[in-house]
């Protein structure tokens, strides 16, 4: 009986933790009805917020004792992982972490779940025109396996009609 009982709660754990591994003391601090949109709309006006957001770097490189991410957000699906579909895109920003490794162990076009605290935003140059970026310190982030669907050994045989 205690033995069911116990598979009964670690199956309903794994059923419910994300795949994300978001501690659940971080989980508890998320604004679930702040959106993107809106931090993008006002930075400022959430400052102190936490948020899950998504996205793809675009650029990365060392600020002092921080490594900055130029992310490209892209809205979550069920699992908490990026959309493959850059055009659901509504923006960018800047997102900082304390870490000590090179920018180079997250390169361009790695999708990431970040939590990360509104700090402010900072206006900067996008192209030819000026843009401003909200900004976030990292307080969690998953890294996605960045093998495109398409791209992936399968383990079946592969076969179809026209012998392709």
């Amino acid at each position: 009986m205690f033995g069911q009982i116990l598979l009964i709660t670690v199956l309903l754990q794994a059923c419910t933790s994300s795949p994300t591994n978001i501690p659940q003391v971080l989980e508890s601090q998320i604004d679930k009805n702040l959106t993107f949109a809106k931090v993008l709309q006002i930075p400022e006006a959430h400052t102190g917020k936490v948020i899950l957001l998504g996205g793809e770097i675009l650029h990365t490189h060392r600020v002092q004792e921080d490594m900055q991410l130029e992310i490209l957000q892209l809205p979550l699906d069920e699992w908490q992982s990026p959309s493959r579909q850059r055009t659901s895109s509504k923006g960018r920003f800047l997102a900082f972490i304390k870490e000590t490794h090179d920018p180079a162990t997250l390169p361009i076009h790695t999708r990431l779940t970040i939590v990360g605290e509104v700090t402010g935003s900072t206006i900067a140059t996008l192209d030819e025109s000026q843009y401003r970026y909200p900004i976030l310190r990292i307080r969690h982030v998953h890294v996605w396996d960045n093998v495109p669907y398409k791209s992936r050994k399968q383990s079946h045989p592969r076969s179809s009609l026209f012998g392709k």
